[in-house]
């Protein structure tokens, strides 16, 4: 296939938007959850709870359309990185533990785009985070893995390699595209592990309703000793995890394989599976 004007083909332009529409969210996440935290808003609240502020603004249906299609290619983008390696993670443990994670977050982020989608067309959004009807073990072993992500993107703040596949020189990234990737990535860390502790304890308990998700990890801060700054640092995290989405889908390495080369390598995948 023959790349667009300006060296980018299709997927790549899908996966940049794909960012872009992710960063948008969590800036509203955050900007939401700092007015909560200074006593100048309502609720702090999630990714869903962002969007219906969205909708309430100017144009709102017409952004959050927008914002869904951009979800969208963010789960396309998620996609073909786990299946066709795009990031060349290889093989190893490690490489398809990441390819895992990606189509998991593949799943989310269009189950996320669906329901934006549907807030945009005026049909309201489906209830519930999809978690009220599992079973204890299935709870458990996603406790375990949002655990196990917070862990990962603690890691990732700590080793302060979150530039490193930024088209960025050396200056800008120490400057400022480090520095606020890493204290995005160590908020949504924290996040990550306050909600895996609370569907591990949910899984313990065999109360499904216990689960809880980042609306409710926001309120447990609030309600620390001086919850209100922590709250504020976590949800500047978050608004700092959004920009940094921003940069990436400026700025990002994609190495995007044509749309033949993902309908080969999807085809090799579904045939190794039977």
């Amino acid at each position: 296939m023959t790349p667009l004007p300006g060296g980018r083909n299709t997927i790549e332009r899908i996966a940049r938007l794909g960012y872009g529409a992710r960063g948008a969210v969590y800036v509203v996440v955050g900007a939401l959850a700092l007015l909560a935290a200074v006593g100048q808003g309502g609720r702090a609240g999630d990714s869903k709870d962002a969007l219906r502020a969205v909708l309430a603004g100017p144009f709102g249906a017409v952004v959050v359309g927008l914002i869904a299609l951009g979800l969208l290619g963010f789960a396309i983008w998620r996609l073909v990185e786990a299946v066709t390696d795009a990031d060349r993670r290889g093989t190893s443990a490690k490489g398809l533990a990441v390819r895992g994670a990606h189509l998991i977050s593949a799943g989310l982020y269009l189950a996320l785009a669906a329901s934006a989608a549907s807030l945009s067309l005026g049909l309201g959004m489906s209830g519930g985070d999809g978690m009220h009807d599992w079973t204890a073990w299935l709870l458990a072993l996603g406790g375990l893995a949002v655990v196990g992500g917070g862990f990962g993107f603690l890691g990732k703040a700590w080793r302060g390699d979150v530039t490193d596949r930024l088209a960025l020189d050396a200056r800008a990234r120490e400057r400022w595209a480090g520095p606020i990737g890493r204290f995005g990535y160590a908020a949504r860390g924290l996040a990550f592990l306050i909600i895996g502790g609370f569907l591990v304890a949910a899984a313990w308990h065999q109360r499904s309703s216990d689960a809880k998700g980042l609306a409710e990890a926001f309120a447990l801060l609030r309600a620390q000793p001086y919850g209100w700054v922590l709250l504020g640092l976590v949800a500047a995290g978050h608004a700092a995890f959004g920009a940094f989405g921003l940069i990436q889908a400026r700025y990002r390495h994609i190495d995007a394989p044509d749309i033949d080369r993902v309908d080969d390598a999807a085809g090799a995948a579904v045939r190794a599976l039977t």
